[in-house]
Parts: structure tokens; C-alpha cells; sequence
């Protein structure tokens, strides 16, 4: 699971920045603003990374996600782009977790001796 959702978050960093260079062009926000918005949910992007398989790390990436949604209110491209990156979190975490379950079934299968 964690190599699904760290893709998706890396893949929101990079969108992060670029919607932050489409909303520095609004004339209601200042440089300062933008910059620390994007760059905390920037910083944020990354640091969850190394916390998807800690308690309350999936949960983290759902509020990441929400925002990203929202930022839709200051750049509209957002709202879609937003709303495809909830959907890959959720196939990430979703799929992710088979995965897992998948790799503890076979390594459980490989511990056991054969029965002949």
C-alpha cells in the first residue's frame, strides 16, 4: 500500500506547485499566500509519505485530499483535478491494501513446510 499511495502523493506535490504558479497570476492573492499555502500542502504531499502505514496516515491523506478539492474555489482546474487524485488515493489505498494482504498471505504460505 505504501508504494501506491507515496505515487499518488509525490504525483499531488508536482500539481501542488504548478496550481500554485496558475493562482500567483490572480491579482487578489498575494505572492507570500500562495507560496505558503502551496508549500505546507507541498510539505505535507512529502511528509506523508513516510507516514500512509502509521496510525491516522490514511486518514491525513483524506484531508489532503479534501483540500486539494477546495483549492478548486481559488484555481477551478483544481475541482477536477482534485476530485482524480481522490479517486487515485482511494484505488491506491484500496488496491494497496490487497496487495498487502496478498504478499502476508504468501509469506505465510512460504513459512509453512509441505505436508506429503
Amino acid at each position: 500500500m505504501r508504494t501506491l499511495c507515496a505515487s499518488t502523493l509525490i504525483g499531488e506535490f508536482f500539481i501542488v506547485g504548478f496550481a500554485g504558479l496558475v493562482a500567483m497570476k490572480d491579482p487578489d492573492l498575494s505572492m507570500g499566500t500562495v507560496w505558503t499555502v502551496c508549500g505546507i500542502a507541498m510539505f505535507l504531499s512529502v511528509a506523508l509519505c513516510g507516514t500512509i502505514t502509521r496510525p491516522g496516515g490514511v486518514a491525513l491523506g483524506w484531508v489532503l485530499q479534501v483540500a486539494l478539492v477546495a483549492s478548486g474555489f481559488v484555481v477551478p482546474t483544481m475541482f477536477f483535478l482534485g476530485v482524480v487524485f481522490a479517486v487515485l488515493w482511494w484505488a491506491s489505498v484500496h488496491f494497496g491494501r490487497k496487495v498487502d494482504e496478498v504478499k502476508a498471505r504468501f509469506a505465510a504460505q512460504a513459512d509453512q513446510p509441505d505436508a506429503v
